[in-house]
């Protein structure tokens, strides 16, 4: 039986033959489909040959790229089989256009693990979550309660992630339906990593995990999200757009750090 990377590869390369409109298989000879046979069978009232019924549906149910990730993502026992699950998962369009895959960043064994939304241009590059401005404000800020990516203490530490592993063209939101193909890697990442507390940053991230949109009215509040307690919080990028949500955001960081001294 074939290992599950092969099938999907396999698979993959018969989706690609579909979409580039191949619609059969070429042989070595010529063939005319339109010419008669040279000679007809001939059926008498004799004749002994029935008619034969096809079952209506002979090909096998194709599997949605969700249940496939998910499949994929229960079979993996760490952090590092998880990644390489999701080097090989070929079902997520987004991959095609990205430069590298984006999977996490700081230390496993952290308290605090913070998920984002998506890889920007930056983090597509290095291959890393939350660099340029929007990851060194967010260095900053969670530097203000004592915690860093890079901490020698797993008590000090932070542990990143994004919901979705690949950049999205042009930076654009992803989909729902991106969105959920990928839900399982994610829940998965949570399951492994075993976090004290989440950290929600931005909308894509809140619709993600808890299904619901709108930062500004969830953050603030404590709730649990993948069997964790999670704090929502406004996105760096958006505190770089707007700085009056800089003070929103102080009061949240210390809500964590009461969190964490208690």
């Amino acid at each position: 039986m074939q290992n599950l990377p092969d099938m999907i590869a396999a698979r993959a390369a018969l989706e690609w033959q579909r979409d580039m409109g191949v619609d059969e298989v070429m042989s070595e000879t010529p063939v005319n489909r339109y010419a008669l046979p040279k000679t007809l069978p001939k059926m008498g009232k004799s004749s002994n040959i029935k008619p034969v019924s096809f079952a209506p549906n002979i090909l096998p149910v194709e599997d949605s790229g969700a249940d496939i990730a998910t499949l994929m993502a229960g079979r993996a026992e760490t952090l590092d089989d998880l990644r390489s699950a999701l080097a090989v998962f070929e079902h997520c369009a987004l991959k095609k256009g990205a430069r590298n895959l984006v999977f996490a960043d700081g230390n496993p064994a952290a308290r605090i693990m913070v998920i984002g939304e998506a890889p920007s241009r930056d983090e597509d590059r290095e291959g890393r979550p939350f660099v340029g401005q929007a990851g060194l404000l967010l260095d900053k800020m969670f530097a203000a309660i004592g915690l860093a990516r890079d901490a020698q203490s797993d008590r000090d530490a932070l542990y990143i992630t994004n919901v979705m592993p690949w950049r999205p063209p042009q930076n654009r939101d992803p989909s729902p339906q991106e969105m959920a193909m990928m839900l399982p890697f994610l829940v998965r990442h949570v399951a492994l990593a075993d976090p004290d507390y989440l950290v929600l940053m931005g909308n894509i991230a809140c619709q993600a995990v808890l299904g619901r949109k709108g930062v500004s009215r969830l953050r603030g509040n404590w709730v649990t999200a993948l069997g964790k307690p999670a704090m929502p919080m406004f996105h760096p990028a958006a505190l770089l757009q707007d700085g009056l949500k800089k003070r929103d955001a102080w009061a949240d960081l210390l809500s964590l750090q009461a969190k964490l001294e208690q």
